[in-house]
């Protein structure tokens, strides 16, 4: 859970400063800005697309530590590029590595399954979900303060991060795949594509489709929220802030908290279906509020969506074998990055 915590953490660091970085290596135009911006949030979200499978499939055959490390590894190389950047086009390149090795969560999530007896595994993703929301929480946060000091310094600091991340994992993760229990791939599981035939199978079908709604729903939250307090209600950005770590705070109890023993009294398709509906509801909430005090209330009803994933994910990690939980998380990944990719576009034309 560490490894994850200080992943997100150097991923989100570097959140508040990109568009201003962007816009000085652009000449101050506003414009091109935005178009760059949004460009580099694509390309981000393709490599994890292109890349989770990819990773999820290594961690199969080679273990899931040797492919953890890399990626961190690789994320230290990818913000000390981006730190360095002379040009928009050095930080776009380290921005495609950074997507590549943010598809790492892939085999975390595997070691995860691994190490964690079945009836435990929807708690235990809920707790992922927790480091990953606490790290999304801190890290912009901690990025606006070294922001102030210097636009690149969030950079340099997120590369040392995840030179930590490494060395950690380096001294303290130990294997969690036995060599009996890795399966051989060749060059077609090493295909992007060959996660579309995973996703065909029977039992991964649905749920997968399931958690590539739920995922793609909650884009709706940084892609088209903002701008509608913002029009709404009138909200300023300290406001808006405090609403996001709320929703955040909400996520990570639910999944820090709530999930376990709402598995334990409910099991895993009665959690999932409690959380959909919850979200939904808040959903709802946010879409009908007259007024600031009733979207508020929406805040912590949408937190209730922190059932659904872990619950989802616990019912596939039971129907997939053990040599294949890397294959299945990199498929899942992948569709985190898909929907990271088409959420911000859709959502943007529906409210335009």
């Amino acid at each position: 859970m560490a490894t994850i915590l200080l992943d997100m953490l150097a991923m989100a660091i570097v959140l508040p400063v990109l568009p201003a970085l962007i816009t000085g290596l652009v000449g101050g135009r506003p414009v091109l800005s935005a178009h760059v911006f949004g460009a580099f949030g694509a390309a981000w979200a393709a490599m994890q697309f292109i890349a989770s499978p990819m990773l999820g499939a290594l961690s199969d055959r080679f273990g899931r530590r040797p492919v953890i490390l890399l990626s961190c590894l690789g994320q230290a190389v990818d913000f000390t590029v981006m730190a360095l950047a002379p040009s928009v086009g050095w930080l776009l390149a380290g921005r495609i590595l950074s997507g590549a090795s943010s598809a790492n969560i892939a085999a975390a999530n595997a070691y995860i399954s691994d190490v964690t007896p079945p009836e435990r595994r929807a708690a235990a993703f809920g707790v992922s979900g927790v480091a990953a929301a606490i790290g999304f929480v801190l890290g912009p946060a901690l990025g606006g303060l070294l922001g102030a000091v210097s636009l690149r310094l969030p950079f340099w600091f997120a590369a040392g991060l995840s030179l930590a991340n490494f060395l950690y994992g380096l001294v303290a993760l130990p294997e969690s795949l036995a060599p009996r229990r890795r399966r051989r791939i060749g060059l077609r599981g090493l295909n992007p594509l060959d996660a579309l035939r995973f996703y065909r199978r029977p039992g991964v079908a649905a749920p997968a489709t399931i958690y590539a709604l739920g995922t793609l729903a909650l884009q709706a939250v940084p892609s088209v929220m903002v701008l509608y307090v913002q029009e709404r209600f009138g909200w300023r950005p300290q406001v808006i802030g405090a609403a996001l770590a709320a929703a955040g705070v909400g996520f990570a109890v639910v999944g820090g908290v709530v999930v376990g023993p709402m598995v334990r009294r409910l099991g895993e398709p009665r959690t999932l279906i409690l959380g959909l509906i919850g979200g939904a509801a808040g959903f709802v909430l946010f879409g009908l509020a007259p007024d600031s005090q009733v979207f508020w209330i929406g805040v912590p009803v949408l937190s209730a969506w922190g059932l659904a994933m872990p619950a989802v994910q616990g019912i596939m990690a039971h129907r997939i074998g053990g040599r294949e939980q890397g294959r299945l998380q990199g498929l899942l990944a992948s569709l985190t990055g898909l929907t990271a990719l088409v959420g911000p576009l859709l959502f943007t034309t529906i409210y335009a």
